[in-house]
């Protein structure tokens, strides 16, 4: 199943501009976890690693997801994080050694061609990540291969734009000031919905889907530390505005308040979020 976003769409450049744009900013998005704590302790919770297992963490970044489950699993079990970009998965290697975990297994791959043998997990992880592949259904389906039989998947991806001020504030900023891409990006909101979510997994081949929408709120005190949180996780789009002239740049991170001012307190910004969290099992 290929998502064909746009005409003249080109994945490989995609994949090329996201992976160099992940690399770039490794450390700030490990640095920038304590926003996302309560996403991250749903999700695990929702996979529910036990001792012994042999996990999967797709999309794994500098390793947030993949260092909580390796304590839930070791010392018997393993983690291994795969991520197509490499300084991400580095970062991820450097903390574990800090937090003194053993060393943490690494894999850069592309999502949607895994170099692991068929079964070889009893579960996976994928946080925030489905949205980003050109062709999501081919990563589950890829997913649903190195899965055992009876082994089961947790995910997460941003539920719809309307539900997630703390993107589409940036995006709207953004939209406002830039003239519009020649080649749209995928959409991060395009698999938000249980219906868009759960037939992709059905398609993938997995059963016994559960999808369960999870709510949050991040504070910000000023409307530029909002902005630079922004960037620390937008990968690609945020490489992409590197390029910008500077001059660009600074008024985007001036003009966010504009976008921001239904979010103030007397304390900065407090900033919606919200993530459908889905998790399955390979028959």
């Amino acid at each position: 199943m290929t998502d064909n976003t746009s005409a003249g769409f080109d994945a490989r450049r995609f994949k090329a501009l996201e992976r160099t744009g992940f690399n770039r900013i490794a450390a700030r998005y490990a640095d920038g976890a304590p926003l996302r704590a309560s996403l991250q302790t749903a999700l695990l919770d929702a996979a529910a690693p036990a001792p012994g297992e042999h996990i999967l963490d797709l999309a794994a970044g500098p390793g947030l997801l993949a260092r909580d489950a390796a304590r839930r699993v070791l010392p018997d079990g393993w983690v291994l994080a795969s991520d197509i970009a490499e300084s991400m998965l580095a970062e991820g290697q450097r903390r574990a050694e800090q937090e003194g975990l053993p060393d943490l297994l690494a894999a850069a791959c592309d999502a949607e061609h895994l170099a692991f043998a068929d079964g070889s997990f009893d579960a996976a992880l994928l946080g925030l990540g489905l949205f980003i592949f050109p062709d999501p259904g081919k990563a589950l389906a890829e997913l649903h291969r190195v899965i055992r039989p009876g082994g089961r998947i947790a995910l997460s991806v941003w539920s719809p734009r309307e539900e997630v001020p703390l993107i589409a504030r940036a995006q709207d900023c953004i939209a406002r000031l830039l003239p519009a891409p020649k080649v749209p990006r995928p959409s991060v909101f395009r698999l938000g919905t249980a219906e868009a979510l759960g037939a992709l997994l059905q398609a993938a081949g997995f059963s016994r889907i559960h999808l369960e929408p999870h709510a949050f709120t991040c504070r910000f005190a000023c409307a530029e530390d909002y902005w630079q949180a922004f960037l620390d996780l937008a990968g690609g789009a945020a490489e992409a505005m590197s390029r910008l002239p500077e001059a660009t740049q600074a008024r985007l991170r001036e003009e966010v308040a504009t976008e921001l001012a239904p979010h103030r307190d007397d304390d900065g910004y407090a900033v919606a979020g919200s993530v459908l969290i889905a998790t399955a099992q390979r028959g």
